[in-house]
């Protein structure tokens, strides 16, 4: 797997191929088909294998799921194809579940039916989070424009927009508001989505 890992680390997913996995080891593709079938079983243990790096750990269920955010994030930050990949339905590796039942452990004394509708919160937010800042970063290498370049670039425009009038409650967040960078974004919106949890397990 880390042949193929490698391949999509440097190029993406586009690179990764049983062929060009099977070049890399300087192996005849066949061999690789006696192990694997497809393409999609061969990213599904990528997926696996990327998941062993994410190791929730922590006192009591909130510093679990913090810790698995954190640690997925950080994976997705270093492989990048890992944000086209999570979601969706669940990865069923070893050490996917490995995973799953650290975070699940975590979660003993909240009631049963509460426990896969928090980690699944906290999945889809990372997910979407990640997936955000992944595309930032590609924009950023396409357009050759950082945020704040883009930003500059794009200032007289709303500038001349925010002018009319049409948009005052926009208007006054972009100017006034607190600008966050993309950590303490991540660290404040899983805060929110931590203490509502934590709301609804006090109930």
């Amino acid at each position: 797997m880390q042949a193929a890992i490698r391949l999509a680390d440097v190029d993406g997913l586009p690179a990764v191929s049983l062929r060009k996995v099977a070049a890399a080891l300087d192996v005849g593709p066949m061999r690789l088909y006696g192990y694997i079938a497809t393409k999609e079983e061969l990213l599904d243990l990528m997926v696996d294998a990327v998941y062993a790096e994410i190791r929730p750990a922590g006192k009591g269920w909130r510093e679990v799921l913090r810790s698995l955010a954190e640690t997925t994030r950080q994976a997705a930050h270093q492989h990048e194809w890992l944000a086209d990949l999570i979601g969706g339905r669940p990865q069923l590796g070893p050490h996917a579940l490995a995973r799953g039942e650290a975070v699940v452990a975590a979660m003993g004394g909240v009631d049963v039916d509460t426990v896969m509708p928090v980690v699944d919160a906290v999945n889809a937010y990372v997910a979407g989070a990640v997936r955000r800042e992944i595309t930032e970063r590609r924009a950023e290498r396409a357009t050759g424009m950082d945020e704040k370049q883009w930003q500059a670039a794009f200032g007289p425009y709303l500038e001349r927009t925010f002018a009319t009038g049409r948009f005052p409650a926009l208007s006054t967040v972009i100017r006034d508001a607190t600008h966050l960078d993309a950590d303490e974004t991540f660290r404040t919106g899983l805060d929110f989505l931590l203490d509502g949890i934590q709301a609804h397990i006090a109930n």
